[in-house]
């Protein structure tokens, strides 16, 4: 039993760290070879796992070799346009122009009850709406609305915007943050004073505080429902 249990210990771990180093993409976003390579390396780890008599290392040995592989050939795909295409694919457009491409369709054996879902679940339900609809090579459907179909945005009203930034969360569940005060010139004894102006003497108690660029710093305490909120 304990054997088990380390055994599967170790190549959790091992199957993690390839994972991790594999890179980081959701399922969807995997490229078939990639997908190809998960599956594998999973199939890999129960067969040890799962019987005590094999010997470790000949899962560990194959593992470690399909990482190699995938590092090989995503390193030679970043170099080599055909190569990343023999491998990955490319791109397909399955409406140009308001017009579906029924060669595509028929090529990628896509049939119009997928195409037109998908279109839907992007907030596109007509066709004539669409200047281009590609299939990218993750098997995502990218859109591109015509002109007077997109949203309008400040720049087409000439209207000029602030700077936004992005919020830094200095607090999570109690613990700060450290790196991001680094980041914006700060320190624990400055976020202690700004706590203790809310009656909150221990970053223990805070559920969630962050600083945004404005200068407006937002706190929540655990187990209460009400924000707090202050500026620089």
């Amino acid at each position: 039993m304990l054997i088990i249990f380390a055994r599967t210990i170790i190549l959790f771990l091992l199957v993690m760290i390839v994972i991790r180093v594999m890179g980081k993409r959701q399922i969807g976003e995997l490229q078939p070879f990639e997908l190809v390579l998960a599956i594998m390396i999973a199939e890999l780890a129960t067969v040890p796992m799962e019987d005590k008599e094999i010997p470790l290392i000949n899962g560990i040995i194959p593992i470690l070799t399909l990482l190699l592989l995938q590092v090989i050939i995503t390193f030679i795909s970043l170099k080599s346009d055909k190569l990343r295409g023999l491998i990955s694919g490319t791109p397909s457009v399955l409406i140009e122009n308001g017009k579906i491409i029924e060669s595509e369709l028929r090529k990628l054996r896509y049939n119009l009850t997928d195409l037109l879902e998908q279109l839907r679940l992007k907030n596109f339900p007509n066709i004539a709406d669409i200047e281009y609809a590609i299939l990218e090579t993750s098997g995502e459907l990218s859109i591109i609305p015509k002109s007077q179909k997109r949203p309008v945005t400040p720049e087409d009203l000439n209207i000029h915007t602030a700077y936004e930034g992005l919020t830094l969360p200095l607090i999570m569940d109690g613990h700060v943050k450290l790196n991001n005060l680094q980041k914006l010139n700060l320190d624990t004894k400055w976020l202690n004073a700004e706590l203790n102006k809310f009656g909150i003497k221990s970053t223990t108690e805070v559920l969630l505080a962050s600083l945004d660029t404005k200068g407006e710093l937002y706190i929540q305490k655990k187990g209460t429902k009400a924000n707090k909120a202050g500026t620089l």
